[in-house]
This record gives C-alpha cells, structure tokens and sequence, in this order.
C-alpha cells in the first residue's frame, strides 16, 4: 500500500514544483530576473549586497581610514590580504608612528567571505560592485588598495 501513496505523494510534488515553475515562466516579461549581460553594459544594475572586490576608499586629498592595524590581514581566512608597514617618526609629536607602505589584496585568492570587511575598526575597505576581472595573468589580480602618496585622514585613530 505505501507503494501507491508513495507513487501519488511523488506526483503530488512534481505538479507542485511545476506550477511554481509555470508561474515564473508566464510571468516572466512582468519582472524578469535576468539581464542580457553584455549587451546591457551601460544600463546594468547589479545587486546592493553584491560582492566583487574589496577597495580602499580615498577622499579628494588622496587620504584614506586604514591605520594598519592588520585587523583585517589577520581575520582573512587565506591570506588574500597583506599589509607591509614600517615605524616612521611622526614630526608633530616626534614619536615613532605605524605608517603603510603598502595594502595588498590578492583577488585571485580571496573567496568574497567580508571577514577583513567585518574585521576593520575604521571602515577603510569597503565592497566594490566590479565584477569584470577576467584576465590572462593571474598577476593581474593583485591589487595594492592604498595609492601612491597617500596618507591616513586626520583623525582616525590606531
């Protein structure tokens, strides 16, 4: 007996699936989903929550929030993130200061987790909505975050 109730349960769930399926398929020119990437290049919407790279903002004054504290180097699960640092003496209070030479990110590496995201105290690297990094050499998708000449803004703490 349970051969049969089996059987009917079974189609039971395939008509079930099927019309939400035929739902989405009848409905499909109301709200559709899909975008014909490429040919939509100019008007492409990609998603909020979207996850292409990790960028380090910097404001017209080529400044930026990263202090160097490795927060983020530490909490990266693969070592996608690496930050070269030296102590520099400070001329206003003639102290020895942390200072970044260079913020690395290997995009080849990373696996678009946010734990270095979640990890920085100071929001210095953010979420980039650039998806397009295909390229021949995977030297290529190694990114130094922080610019040439850049320096960390005015009062943001270590």
């Amino acid at each position: 007996m349970s051969y049969f109730s089996d059987i009917y349960n079974g189609i039971g769930t395939l008509l079930n699936g099927m019309k939400v399926t035929g739902k989405y398929f009848l409905n499909a020119r109301k709200g559709a989903i899909t975008q014909q990437y490429p040919d939509n290049r100019e008007t492409l919407q990609m998603f909020e929550r979207f996850r292409g790279e990790v960028v380090m903002p910097h404001d017209e004054n080529n400044e930026h929030s990263c202090t160097g504290c490795q927060k983020c180097e530490i909490a990266c699960p693969n070592g996608s993130i690496e930050i070269i640092w030296d102590r520099v003496i400070d001329e206003e209070t003639g102290k020895k200061k942390k200072a970044i030479d260079k913020h690395i990110y290997h995009l080849g590496m990373c696996t678009q987790c946010g734990l270095c995201v979640d990890a920085c105290p100071s929001d210095a690297i953010k979420w980039a909505q650039n998806f397009e990094n295909s390229v021949y050499d995977r030297t290529q998708l190694t990114r130094v975050l922080n610019k040439p000449g850049s320096k960390v803004r005015d009062g943001v703490e270590e």
